[in-house]
């Protein structure tokens, strides 16, 4: 699997999704899955904007419904986090336990964890920036649940390689694999990887009854190699301009849709701040996916440095920006995100939340 950096293989990709097999096959390594999230994560295109040309296509609401229900989680979450702020950043709801290491295993360096299915997804997420999220689930629990290892290390591990990493899915979605967003861990085993990725595999440490590998997890877990993490961006040069006092609209790591503001007359900005990268390292892969759409669709001009860095030097009239919680420190004129649904207020969970959601759309 590849991601084109062009708008015309991108909506025709928009085109090919299928919501009616996508919801009996979306868990299969094989399945009707989209491979949209990389456009949505880096804001190029939004889950509404994905629905609606569902309808446009004459495709009914209870055929895309699973469809939809899925991409609510995304908006779900980034709710969470607009909410919670840096709270996400530790256990949400329940402290994880038990944790036998806050650092990572070194078997997401080395490919390694004798799980083959998992091995050949952890050399493919290092190739082509994606995995699988029913894989992510399976990896999370056996770092997590069965190797006893707390979770934000080996979140940062896959959001590091991870074209669609998005932090509030990321993190939020670890958090719920290990029990610190859930009310229970998740749990896989062998033939249920077998199943869903086209596997023969037997005799691992996974190849065992759910109620066997939940004592597992309750007890004494696995012991595997531990290490820390050395991530780092490689951010590329800025670009010589000059803005004569101009408007700005400044586009980055999180905001790249080439639809929003395009008629004006504010110059396009694609500022991309250390402070954010050191705190969230990306690969060099994905600031390359960035660059090369920017260079096909946008043109902004590349500003690395911070924000209050860009504003000194350039001195702009006026700002624009989307929202995002990563933008807490911009100031100007904020423009809102292409929400698929409007706040539905208070929640306790994603259900009640999709529950919301539904009851106001009728």
């Amino acid at each position: 699997m590849t991601f084109p950096t062009d708008m015309e293989s991108i909506w025709n990709r928009v085109d090919k999704v299928d919501p009616i097999e996508y919801s009996s096959t979306r868990n299969f390594k094989s399945g009707a899955v989209s491979y949209l999230s990389p456009y949505i994560s880096r804001g190029i295109i939004s889950t509404k904007q994905v629905v609606e040309k569902l309808k446009e296509k004459g495709i009914k609401g209870y055929q895309y419904a699973k469809f939809e229900q899925e991409l609510a989680w995304r908006e779900f979450w980034q709710r969470v986090w607009k909410e919670k702020g840096d709270l996400i950043y530790s256990d949400l709801k329940h402290q994880q336990s038990p944790i036998k290491s806050f650092k990572s295993p070194t078997f997401l360096s080395f490919d390694n964890c004798g799980i083959d299915a998992i091995d050949r997804e952890l050399a493919d997420i290092k190739q082509i920036g994606y995995m699988h999220n029913h894989m992510r689930m399976y990896l999370a629990s056996v770092v997590c649940n069965v190797g006893q290892f707390h979770w934000k290390s080996p979140a940062d591990w896959m959001y590091y390689y991870l074209l669609d990493g998005d932090v509030a899915s990321n993190y939020l979605s670890w958090q719920w694999v290990a029990g610190a967003n859930a009310k229970k861990k998740y749990i896989a085993n062998q033939e249920n990887i077998n199943h869903f990725f086209q596997s023969n595999q037997r005799n691992t440490f996974l190849d065992s009854s759910y109620e066997e590998i939940q004592e597992l997890v309750d007890g004494k877990g696995l012991e595997f190699e531990a290490e820390d993490l050395e991530l780092k961006t490689k951010l590329p040069k800025s670009d010589d301009f000059d803005l004569n006092g101009s408007d700005i609209r400044i586009y980055n790591y999180y905001n790249l849709d080439p639809e929003w503001r395009k008629d004006s007359t504010s110059t396009p900005i694609l500022l991309l701040e250390p402070s954010k990268f050191e705190k969230h390292p990306v690969s060099e892969k994905n600031i390359e996916f960035i660059l090369d759409f920017n260079n096909q669709n946008i043109e902004a001009k590349v500003f690395v440095g911070e924000f209050e860095d860009l504003i000194k030097a350039y001195k702009p009239n006026q700002v624009f920006f989307k929202e995002h919680p990563l933008n807490s420190n911009y100031e100007g004129t904020v423009d809102s995100r292409d929400w698929m649904f409007d706040d539905p207020g208070k929640y306790n969970s994603f259900f009640s939340f999709w529950k919301k959601v539904k009851k106001a759309k009728k």
